[in-house]
């Protein structure tokens, strides 16, 4: 593993790196996060799935709710299904385990149905945006834990393109939606894989109050960091970091389907008062 220094210089490109920051083995391991998307075929050992899900489950969750789920797919065929509405991802079907973290708001329905007890707070939004934080944070840890035992991971939140029919692959009941996808599983490390830098902290990290002008100097810097690393990966994005996010938000049809979310979370069950 690269020392802290040049882990520091990854992540923020050409951007000035503090090497006085406190640094652990814990940390470093944080800091050298990369999405991996080339995955051999390597059955993952007995007991990984229930260790991911138990570090998950050891995040923190608002009120003890734990208005979450997560479906393991192993099946190549429903691995296969869920590549092709998540814009046909190779390593979707290559990694031997792929994890769908859920908004689950049905469980607590079931439960204070089961005692006779109203739930109509379940149709307003703080509930929503409740499991789906609930959820982020609990894949998170399943992330770290991954990476800790040697393995890669890549988020896929192209779920949220067709999120109905992901529901019906997993045969989710109402009130329960799909927020992302993670792939798991042994790199093939014979696809270099670098760090991808980040902005720099000055643009992020706010102190006191918020304030967003100034900060052209320091995007600028990013976008020249941005563009060595697409060229360093041999990445065709046309243009540089500003622009190709721009062209993510343009226009309604920019969200490759996910203008409709509300709509669709209606359809699923979510009143979102």
């Amino acid at each position: 593993m690269p020392n802290f220094t040049e882990l520091l210089h990854h992540r923020y490109g050409a951007s000035p790196v503090n090497a006085e920051l406190p640094v652990n083995d814990f940390i470093s391991s944080l800091l050298s996060h990369r999405s991996i998307r080339a995955y051999l075929p390597d059955a993952l050992p007995s007991g990984t799935l229930e260790t991911l899900v138990a570090a998950a489950q050891s995040a923190a969750t608002s009120s003890n709710l734990q208005t979450w789920s997560v479906v393991a797919v192993e099946d190549p065929s429903r691995k296969e299904k869920l590549s092709q509405l998540a814009n046909n991802q190779a390593h979707i079907r290559q990694a031997p385990l792929f994890l769908v973290w859920l908004a689950d708001l049905a469980r607590l329905a079931h439960i204070a149905e089961s005692r006779g007890l109203p739930h109509e707070g379940l149709d307003y939004l703080e509930l929503f945006l409740m499991a789906a934080i609930d959820a982020a944070l609990a894949a998170q840890n399943a992330v770290v834990a991954a990476e800790s035992l040697g393995l890669g991971t890549v988020y896929i939140g192209a779920l949220r393109n067709k999120p109905e029919e992901v529901a019906q692959v997993l045969e989710l009941p109402k009130q329960v939606f799909a927020v992302f996808g993670l792939c798991v599983g042994y790199s093939d490390r014979t696809v270099e894989t670098a760090i991808k830098p980040r902005l720099p902290q000055t643009t992020v990290l706010h102190r006191e109050t918020y304030k967003l002008a100034d900060k052209e100097e320091d995007i600028a810097s990013y976008n020249q960091a941005m563009e060595a690393f697409y060229q360093s990966q041999k990445m065709n994005v046309p243009g540089d970091w500003t622009e190709h996010s721009a062209k993510r938000v343009a226009f309604a049809q920019s969200l490759s389907g996910r203008d409709r979310l509300r709509e669709v979370l209606n359809n699923l069950g979510f009143e979102l008062r």
